[in-house]
C-alpha cells in the first residue's frame, strides 16, 4: 500500500486566489475561490500566470495538475461580479483580464498540464481545461460554453 502524497507549499507561494503545492516532481495549482465556483478575476489570472511560470522554471517539476477547490466547480469562467459595466480592471485600474496570455502559457508549456475537473467547467473555465494536455473528469464534471 502506497503512502499518500505529502503536498508542500513552497515559501514563495503565498497567493490570495490560488494554492500552489508540489510533491514528487508534480506541481498542483488550485483555483481557490469556491465561494464563486472558482470564477477568476484579474488577480486570479495573474497568480495563475506566476504559478505556471514558477513550475515551468523549476527543474524538479515534471508535470502540473490544474484543479479547482471543492467539488462544485473546476472553474466557472470570469467573475461577472468583478467585471462591471466597463470590463475587468486589475488593481491599477487597467482594463484587462489577461486570460489569453494564461491560455497561451499553458498551451505552450513543455511540461504536461493535466486538468482535474470536478463539477462545472463553464465559459472561460471550459477553455481553461481545453488548453491543458489532458483532462481527467470526475463523475460530476459538467462542461459547457
Amino acid at each position: 500500500m502506497n503512502a499518500p502524497i505529502e503536498w508542500q507549499a513552497p515559501e514563495w507561494a503565498a497567493f490570495q486566489d490560488i494554492l500552489y503545492h508540489q510533491a514528487e516532481g508534480i506541481a498542483r495549482v488550485t483555483i481557490n475561490r469556491p465561494q464563486v465556483r472558482n470564477a477568476f478575476r484579474p488577480e486570479t489570472v495573474e497568480e495563475l500566470i506566476e504559478a505556471f511560470h514558477r513550475a515551468h522554471r523549476d527543474p524538479q517539476i515534471g508535470a502540473i495538475i490544474l484543479t479547482g477547490a471543492g467539488d462544485k466547480a473546476f472553474c466557472s469562467g470570469g467573475d461577472q461580479k468583478v467585471r462591471g459595466d466597463e470590463g475587468y480592471r486589475d488593481g491599477s485600474g487597467v482594463e484587462h483580464l489577461n486570460v489569453l496570455e494564461l491560455q497561451r502559457q499553458i498551451r505552450t508549456l513543455p511540461k504536461p498540464v493535466v486538468a482535474m475537473v470536478a463539477g462545472y467547467a463553464i465559459g472561460g473555465g471550459h477553455v481553461l481545461h481545453l488548453v491543458c494536455d489532458l483532462t481527467i473528469a470526475a463523475d460530476n464534471a459538467r462542461f459547457g460554453q
